[in-house]
This record gives C-alpha cells, sequence and structure tokens, in this order.
C-alpha cells in the first residue's frame, strides 16, 4: 500500500490535470476495475475484513488525491520559492500577530533542505500505521451473531 501510494503521488505529480478526473466517471473503465480489485486483493490478502478494506481502501485515496491537489494548488514549486514566500509573508506579519504560524514557519519551514512534499510521507505512514493497527485488532467475526466486534 505503502508503495501505490507513493507510484500514485508521483504520477499525479506528473500529471496534475489527472486530479479531478480520477474516480470521477460514472462508468469506470476495466483498467480501473482492475486497479480497485488489485487494492482490495491486497488488502484482503494482509488480513483486513471486507469492511475495513473498504475503510482502508476510501482513506488512502482520499489523502493520495487529496494531497496530490493541495500540492498542485501550492504556490511554489521549489524549497527556495517555498522560502521566499514564507519569508514574504513572514515579513508582512508581526510574530505576536500569529505566534504559531512564525514559530512553525521559522523552526521548521526556513530550516535547510525543508521540502512540503516530505510531509507526504509522515502523513502516509501515520495513515499506515493506524489502519495496521486497525486490522490487528478487530476480533474474527463470531459464527453465532454474523457481526465483527472490535477488541
Amino acid at each position: 500500500m505503502r508503495q501505490r501510494a507513493l507510484s500514485a503521488r508521483q504520477a499525479l505529480s506528473r500529471h496534475p490535470w489527472a486530479i479531478g478526473l480520477m474516480e470521477s466517471r460514472s462508468s469506470p473503465g476495466p483498467a480501473t476495475l482492475r486497479h480497485h480489485d488489485a487494492v482490495i486483493r491486497s488488502l484482503r490478502q494482509a488480513g483486513f475484513p471486507v469492511a475495513l478494506a473498504a475503510h482502508a481502501f476510501s482513506v488512502l485515496d482520499s489523502y493520495i488525491y487529496g494531497f496530490a491537489l493541495q500540492e498542485a494548488s501550492l504556490p511554489f514549486d521549489t524549497g527556495q520559492e517555498t522560502a521566499d514566500l514564507a519569508q514574504m509573508i513572514m515579513a508582512q506579519l508581526t510574530p505576536d500577530e500569529y505566534p504559531h504560524l512564525a514559530e512553525l514557519t521559522l523552526e521548521h519551514v526556513l530550516q535547510p533542505g525543508y521540502d512540503y512534499g516530505d510531509e507526504f510521507e509522515f502523513g502516509l505512514d501515520l495513515i499506515l500505521d493506524g489502519l495496521e493497527k486497525a486490522r490487528d485488532t478487530v476480533q474474527p467475526v463470531p459464527a453465532s451473531t454474523g457481526r465483527r466486534t472490535d477488541k
């Protein structure tokens, strides 16, 4: 799932026009259906019950597409452009006006090597860790009730 997410983000970065088209068709083609089936198969083989596989698929795609959309909409592409914009914004504000934004900008965004795109993997790892934990806490469905229970 991690590799799939990284690959999808790379493809969407190369083709930002595709973001609005993804998943928007009311009648998806065979390639889209094969892709969905393969993702669901991977989740099921990894031990995700059907409902949790649906949740995982949804949250991962929402994160991937949402991040790609936000990234494509940003008014900067490079680390230097990010720093230039942050410095321009900070020059217009006083640190007391937005102390937490100033702190984040000075101590994180303006640090050498900062790249907004690196935020993607941090968030992705949080999601994947949470999904793994959710999968590991799901108990098997008791035969008598037909409904799953969580620990």
